[in-house]
């Protein structure tokens, strides 16, 4: 899966590691792979399936919005 090197970015300032999203904004691209670049994560101590849960969720259902819908809907 692809994401946005901006939404790790905003994810690493947001949990209080501006110095590992210093690191990010050097090393990873401007779309990072989770399968091809998970060597690169991991030393930024970043799993790619939690980057997958917490931000790839669009569209594919999941997410919170998929989770309510499953709740209401499903």
């Amino acid at each position: 899966m692809q994401i946005d090197k901006d939404q790790i970015l905003q994810l690493l300032r947001s949990q209080g590691d501006d110095a590992k999203a210093q690191q990010a904004d050097k090393e990873l691209p401007g779309k990072v792979d989770t399968e091809e670049h998970a060597g690169l994560l991991s030393k930024l101590g970043l799993e790619p399936m939690d980057l997958i849960k917490k931000l790839g969720g669009g569209g594919g259902g999941g997410g919170a919005m998929g989770k309510l819908g499953g709740l209401l809907g499903g």
